[in-house]
């Protein structure tokens, strides 16, 4: 399969990665990023994908365009995620790599140490530290459809649930702040949660974070 065709199909699965990341996952880790860098351009001058600054870090992120049939429509698109940025806000779509940078920010602020497992890389999405205290975080993004959503959310508290370990340390699971999320938290029965102490990180369009328990 063409290269173009393997950048493609990774962008429509993780809206929003930069060339940088594309090329660690498809070429291998610290390869030259300049082929994928060439395919995502193409992609771009064909319509069939957006650059855009991501709002969380305002590194150059691609996102596909679906049913995209001329130049104009690439325009308008890019115009409005334009004014969107300005505005500090971000499509409900929020990918779990800019959740991964909302919460790197945001936890960083808080003055914790954090390690990020970016892209495909095995192990805890997000480990915090901060003088004695650990904070293991697993994270989801949003998914399109909503089925996917109610998947994403069993499977993050599983995946949670495998990594605690440690009576001590705090666990928590994180997810974009929209009404399904927060409803099937709420749904989550009073006494899982405080037999777990798992607790729920809500982040906004503007990368606020709301800690829930």
């Amino acid at each position: 399969m063409p290269l173009i065709d393997d950048v493609f199909q990774q962008i429509a699965r993780t809206p929003g990665r930069t060339d940088r990341e594309l090329a660690d996952i498809l070429l291998g880790p610290q390869k030259r990023q300049q082929p994928v860098n060439q395919a995502a351009r193409a992609l771009s001058k064909g319509g069939r994908i957006l650059r855009r600054r991501r709002p969380s870090d305002q590194l150059i992120g691609n996102y596909p365009l679906a049913n995209v049939g001329t130049m104009s429509h690439v325009k308008s698109t890019a115009s409005k995620a334009s004014s969107s940025s300005q505005t500090g806000a971000t499509s409900s779509g929020a990918s779990e790599e800019e959740l991964k940078a909302y919460l790197d920010k945001w936890l960083r602020q808080n003055g914790w140490k954090t390690t990020i497992a970016w892209g495909k890389a095995h192990g805890v999405d997000i480990q915090a530290v901060r003088n004695h205290e650990h904070w293991i975080i697993e994270v989801k993004g949003c998914g399109s459809l909503s089925a996917m959503r109610v998947n994403y959310f069993i499977s993050i508290l599983g995946e949670l649930l495998q990594r605690m370990d440690r009576k001590d340390w705090r666990y928590s699971i994180a997810l974009p702040d929209i009404a399904q999320y927060r409803n099937l938290w709420k749904r989550l029965p009073k006494l899982a949660k405080s037999r777990t102490t798992i607790s729920a990180l809500f982040v906004k369009a503007d990368g606020s974070v709301t800690d829930v328990c």
